[in-house]
């Protein structure tokens, strides 16, 4: 489960009112009496209790807080919103910083990044022959370059390694048909001898 998942799940129960059977207020008196009210109030009580204490572990969800102290857990994780980025984008940033943070500068870990912000499958290549030591080729297809430019740059000028230069290879995902079909040699020899 998620650190900031569902604090209610989390949370120690509240055990159930059991009265004794002479308080109850039903097992001796045919309508309903007063400890039994009483016991349902102090029940009621309780529950907003747990209710007021859990409040605050459920702003610390960046996907379910405000708009005003999602900017406060932005702060803090060192996240900045670009021009026009939308609410939702936003907030898996923010929920996902600590864990891109320890993703960050490692091949598999950059993968992750993207798959966890819904870029979708990326290829990274390091160390091209032919080309200087300090290129990393990002290939994406177009869609994903040009429906998530803004976020790429902020992922790799956040989240990218030092001293790289980062280029973008577009790769076109292509459909074929491949058939398949036994294919058989039969090879026999015949040896004709002519006796006289």
């Amino acid at each position: 489960m998620d650190k900031y998942g569902d604090h209610e799940k989390q949370a120690p129960t509240l055990p159930t009112s059991t009265l004794p059977w002479w308080m109850d207020g039903s097992t001796l008196a045919e309508d309903l009496k007063e400890p039994h009210f009483l016991a349902k109030g102090v029940m009621c009580f309780w529950q907003k209790c747990k209710g007021w204490l859990l409040y605050p572990l459920a702003q610390l969800d960046p996907m379910s807080c405000s708009e005003q102290l999602l900017s406060v857990l932005a702060w803090d994780r060192d996240i900045t919103r670009f021009k026009d980025e939308p609410t939702e984008l936003f907030r898996k940033r923010v929920k996902y910083a600590f864990v891109n943070a320890r993703d960050a500068g490692e091949k598999a870990g950059f993968i992750r990044i993207f798959q966890r912000l819904g870029i979708g499958q990326i290829e990274i290549d390091e160390r091209v022959p032919n080309r200087d030591w300090d290129v990393i080729t990002l290939r994406l297809s177009d869609s994903q370059l040009s429906e998530n430019a803004d976020l790429l740059a902020v992922l790799i000028q956040h989240y990218g390694r030092t001293c790289r230069r980062y280029e973008y290879q577009i790769i076109t995902p292509t459909d074929f048909t491949l058939d398949v079909a036994p294919l058989d040699w039969d090879h026999q020899c015949h040896v004709a001898v002519l006796e006289e």
